[in-house]
């Protein structure tokens, strides 16, 4: 993650990005980091009038949000069509979206029913010029007026994986991966959607969290 002579940092935020940027290791362009100084910048400024993210998270901002949501792109690299549902503050979706500015086909759905948190992802996306659309609409609204066909659909720290994957199936059927992170509970989460779902899946250990479990849905059908 080559950093292109980065403008100075509050000194409680150093230390965090660099740590970050070893989790990323070379994965991330010099253009891409450019824009997520940019994301941070925007997102403390925003956060001062808009609750867009745990205040006790902030001082970890680069490896809890940023590098959190980068170690998802991995997963699914040939993926360019993104949806991110219940995206909030853009994590993992800004975030996709700023390593894929410039990849051809490229864009990101971020899907967000919050007014105040859809006016901060269109702030972002008009500011960072980003491959991205935003929906400010409940997500079985936009499941059921959508007419696309995404390669990857994700969600973060948005319901326990039985209600998630009911809220993601009408995108999931349609052929795209499920990219989901999930903490210490996942195996929980895996045993009581499997009481409803035949699903398809792998569990990656998480880079960030060492009890946490990117699950990654292959396929799923209602049992």
């Amino acid at each position: 993650m080559a950093s292109p002579n980065p403008k100075p940092l509050k000194p409680d935020l150093a230390q965090d990005r660099a740590e970050a940027e070893a989790i990323a290791g070379q994965n991330v362009s010099r253009e891409t980091f450019v824009r997520l100084e940019q994301l941070v910048e925007l997102l403390f400024r925003w956060q001062n009038k808009t609750n867009l993210v745990a205040v006790s998270t902030l001082p970890r901002v680069w490896t809890r949000h940023v590098a959190d949501s980068l170690q998802i792109l991995p997963l699914a690299l040939e993926a360019r069509t993104w949806a991110d549902l219940g995206a909030g503050a853009g994590f993992p979706g800004l975030v996709i979206a700023c390593a894929l500015a410039e990849a051809p086909g490229a864009e990101v759905h971020l899907v967000e029913s919050n007014q105040k948190k859809a006016s901060f992802l269109r702030e972002v996306v008009r500011s960072l010029s980003l491959p991205a659309v935003v929906h400010a609409q409940r997500i079985e609204d936009f499941a059921k007026g959508n007419t696309r066909r995404f390669d990857a659909v994700t969600a973060r720290a948005l319901a326990p994986l039985d209600r998630l994957i009911a809220l993601a199936n009408p995108l999931l059927k349609t052929g795209a991966v499920g990219l989901f992170p999930k903490g210490q509970d996942v195996a929980a989460e895996l045993t009581q959607a499997s009481k409803s779902w035949k699903i398809e899946a792998e569990l990656i250990p998480s880079k960030t969290d060492p009890h946490g479990r990117i699950v990654v849905v292959r396929h799923v059908a209602v049992r």
